[in-house]
């Protein structure tokens, strides 16, 4: 045995080689470089780095928690919490459940439901949920952004990209953004999905992995078709093209663009597969998603609100703002859509010459996303902006992974590098400003706070009060939806549940009355057909159950109360 092979044996073997120090013992001297603990120098950095990175996670989420609660809770998140808090209690399939058009079943309730089992049921879950998930999309744009750079320029990118996300903006920014579940949840699967592509080698797990991913994410939200499934079959289908018919390589050289092409195709049929599956076996039943094409004539209304929906995602909604520290931030803010637009020029241009898969799948998923939403006859307000959430942190990643060595390596980087350090100052400043915002509370507060004060535990209203109600009260009030349409009231069939409305489970005596409205919406019939709920009037109301014995007025609202169960008269 050689005196190296010595050595190696006795380190192995847990003693220290004679006539040498034992850095385990008290006295030995630890190598250079070497910590305490045995970490060399830069693992120690590497460490710090990381504990930076978690610690600045967690000040975002005290942040945006904080922001998400200057927005009040409605019946739309509500209705999502209580589908997790069913699931949580051992419906997992939420059997006898209608929701909408997108079910969020493997994306935000299970967050819901992680939520709830450390907080409970109450609106605060809302809160808790949507501040995290945000702030997961701004720590996955960073890293995203940084790609494989290494030292200051991975430093820049990341700060490029988490600085344009940074501060979503106080009103219908914040709502879109930091409330509701919507497509916001759908990014972050996403993101999570475009890191393994980024970080991971090419290698068929890869690709396996990266289909059953979106597969996964397509049960909750199908608008991954335009964020992820569509483009990546065109990015690897370009890929194919110019290296097998313009290069004439052997199709050897593209065998992980065509196996993750197909993966991605094949997630389509298997995620829509798998929620049929669900539905079959007794699970929830959801609507199936209905927008068309608008006509020609619409084009103009849909780019003006395309418009006003990518300013609201970007926090220069000027309509929306009130105030001059409001108006200092939209200004501030246009900073970022500068930036973005410049990164998706760039990327648009260079798409034919990236080298990069993830930079070319961002691009093609800003753009489809774009095109996909202004012809969409879903475009009816700024705040149907999240469906098109995606953009932003999409965007926000190109231009870090595009646009930061160019800024840095400039002739006027000695200029440009402080302007846009003291833009990511204001933003910063922007964020903490609004959430020193007060919080404001659940939609209907004041309404539920009455309900449980005069032990009215089990009722009726429309849709915009009975699943929020449930919610705020922590289930010890419990407001069914239901729908006043074409004469006669019947059951909800949009995010509830069939067992609800059961007279023999349980006994609803009093009905909520608003004349601002409360029955919005569409609600599907017993006989297929699509009816809007409209808010009753007292005599059609008197019409339906019978008069009152007793009339109630909170606020602005009419609280009627009966002696009979409600529910036997429901169509």
């Amino acid at each position: 045995m050689t005196h190296d092979d010595h050595d190696q044996h006795l380190a192995t073997s847990g003693r220290a080689a004679p006539g040498r120090a034992d850095p385990a013992r008290p006295g030995g001297a630890a190598p250079a470089g070497t910590g305490p603990s045995g970490l060399t120098g830069p693992r120690i950095r590497r460490l710090a780095r990381w504990m930076l990175f978690v610690l600045a996670g967690l000040a975002l989420w005290f942040c945006y928690l904080r922001l998400s609660r200057t927005q009040a809770v409605d019946a739309d998140g509500a209705s999502q919490a209580l589908q997790a808090w069913d699931m949580l209690h051992g419906n997992l399939l939420l059997r006898g459940w209608w929701v909408s058009d997108v079910s969020f079943y493997t994306t935000e309730l299970p967050e819901y439901m992680l939520a709830e089992s450390v907080r409970g049921l109450n609106a605060d879950v809302m809160h808790v949920a949507a501040s995290l998930t945000y702030t997961l999309l701004v720590l996955f744009a960073a890293l995203l952004a940084r790609g494989r750079a290494t030292g200051r320029p991975a430093v820049i990118r990341m700060l490029l990209a988490a600085g344009i996300m940074l501060a979503p903006q106080l009103g219908s920014g914040t709502f879109v953004l930091l409330l509701n579940p919507d497509h916001t949840g759908s990014s972050v699967a996403m993101m999570a999905i475009l890191l393994v592509l980024d970080r991971a080698p090419r290698r068929w797990w890869v690709v396996a992995g990266v289909g059953g991913l979106l597969a996964w994410v397509l049960v909750a939200d199908t608008v991954v078709l335009y964020t992820g499934v569509i483009p990546l079959v065109l990015v690897c289908g370009v890929r194919v093209y110019q290296e097998v018919v313009r290069r004439q390589q052997p199709a050897a050289q593209v065998r992980f663009e065509l196996m993750l092409a197909a993966a991605a195709a094949a997630s389509v049929p298997v995620g829509i597969g798998a929620a049929v599956l669900i539905h079959a076996s007794g699970g929830y039943f959801a609507w199936p998603a209905g927008p068309g094409l608008v006509p020609l004539s619409g084009l103009p209304h849909n780019l003006r609100l395309g418009l006003e929906g990518i300013a609201l995602l970007f926090g220069c909604d000027f309509a929306a703002v009130h105030g001059a520290a409001g108006i200092a931030f939209a200004l501030l803010h246009l900073v970022g859509v500068v930036m973005a637009a410049w990164a998706v020029g760039v990327g648009v241009r260079r798409f034919f010459s990236e080298t990069s898969l993830v930079t070319r799948v961002l691009t093609a998923a800003v753009l489809i996303n774009l095109v996909g939403y202004v012809l969409s006859t879903s475009v009816l307000t700024p705040v149907n902006a999240r469906e098109m959430a995606a953009v932003l942190p999409f965007s926000a990643v190109l231009a870090g992974r595009l646009l930061a060595d160019r800024l840095t390596a400039a002739r006027l980087a000695h200029v440009l590098v402080p302007v846009l350090a003291v833009a990511l100052l204001g933003y910063g400043l922007a964020l903490v400003y609004d959430a020193a915002q007060p919080p404001v509370p659940a939609q209907n507060a004041r309404l539920t706070a009455w309900l449980g004060r005069h032990h009215y535990d089990y009722g009726l209203a429309g849709y915009w009060y009975g699943n929020g109600v449930t919610l705020t009260s922590g289930a010890r009030v419990r407001v069914r939806p239901v729908c006043y349409g074409r004469g006669r009231f019947t059951t909800e069939r949009w995010e509830a549940q069939t067992s609800w409305y059961d007279p023999g489970l349980h006994r609803a005596d009093f009905l909520v009355m608003n004349p601002r409205g409360g029955y919005g919406g569409l609600h599907s019939l017993s006989d297929g057909g699509w009816a809007s709920c409209h808010p009753p009037s007292y005599r059609q109301v008197v019409a339906a159950f019978g008069r009152p014995a007793h009339v109630y007025r909170v606020g602005p609202d009419k609280v009627l109360v009966w002696d009979r169960n409600l529910l036997a008269r429901l169509g």
